[in-house]
């Protein structure tokens, strides 16, 4: 049992998971808990047996290669809670304690070997960790299906997955032990996992290096960007998201959805800004270089630049 995992885990935490598993003579690892836990299991199985270091592995290019492949051990991942959908990728995000900025490590055999989504494991989550989670789960699919690039089945799947957050994660946050409510959400948080094939964008961008620096929760923080993003975006995805709002019975087009957002946001406590997250104005130019360095930004349906990142942190704020 090791269990030593910080909210944004950090390479000592995995160093310390690793020196757990060769000291106990382990041959696999089964990771319970939500993303963070789900995320350094992954790291942990992936790092024990290699010889290069981890921020070698991050997600640009073929930089997965380098890894040898036989030394990764299995993983089983069992979720307890629904928004990461951790359980179901390929990837893993760690914080880079030294220089605060979040890197996502890939590797094809990070998918888990096996997978079990119990909504019963979520039942007992506090009420802004289903909050938050569920939220994180709505980021995934809405920046799924605005990203650019082509992908119809990832398109379909985030649809799905928007649906099924916006009828039942008020539920699940209202009643909690509603078990189909949380066995939806479980759904929508691994749908939106497998649809952010296809790209994420600004949401995560900006949330990745606040949650970095300040610790803050990941999914709520995507919450709280959440509708600044939409307006950010709005040139490049109005018609888009028009569709998606029919589909999930939202009238009024865009505007219409992006006040379903923010009512879900009122309904769930959700800050309503950076500032109240406790992000300082004073930090916003480190941010936006962070931000832009971000691999996620790299989906955004409008481009990002020094400038428009920095009003829309802003905007944030």
């Amino acid at each position: 049992m090791f269990s030593e995992v910080d909210p944004n885990p950090n390479e000592a935490n995995m160093a310390a998971g690793i020196a757990a598993y060769r000291a106990g003579g382990h041959d696999g690892v089964v990771c319970f808990g939500g993303g963070s836990a789900l995320d350094l299991g992954k790291m942990i199985a992936l790092m024990v047996g290699q010889s290069v270091t981890v921020w070698e592995l991050e997600d640009i290019g073929d930089w997965w290669t380098r890894a040898d492949a036989s030394k990764i051990a299995p993983i089983v991942a069992v979720p307890t809670t629904a928004g990461t959908g951790s359980e179901v990728g390929r990837a893993g995000v760690l914080t880079n304690s030294a220089t605060h900025k979040k890197k996502i490590i890939f590797h094809p055999k990070l998918m888990p070997a096996v997978t079990i989504c119990d909504p019963e494991l979520t039942v007992g989550m506090p009420k802004f960790i289903t909050a938050g989670t569920g939220m994180d789960a709505l980021a995934h699919c809405l920046e799924a299906y605005c990203s650019p690039f082509y992908h119809p089945m990832s398109q379909g799947i985030a649809l799905e997955g928007m649906r099924l957050v916006f009828e039942n994660l008020p539920l699940a946050y209202a009643e909690p032990g509603n078990l189909e409510a949380r066995a939806h959400m479980m759904s929508a948080a691994a749908m939106g996992a497998v649809a952010f094939q296809k790209g994420l964008g600004a949401i995560h961008s900006l949330s990745h290096p606040v949650g970095a620096v300040y610790n803050t929760h990941h999914g709520t923080t995507n919450a709280v960007v959440m509708p600044m993003v939409l307006d950010f975006n709005r040139p490049a995805i109005e018609e888009r998201v028009g569709r998606a709002a029919a589909y999930l019975g939202i009238a009024g087009g865009f505007d219409g959805f992006r006040a379903a957002v923010m009512a879900l946001r009122a309904e769930l406590a959700i800050p309503e800004s950076l500032g109240a997250m406790g992000v300082e104005a004073a930090r916003l130019d480190e941010l936006t270089e962070m931000a832009l360095e971000d691999p996620s930004c790299g989906g955004n349906p409008v481009e990002m630049t020094r400038e428009n990142t920095r009003t829309l942190y802003e905007a944030c704020m």
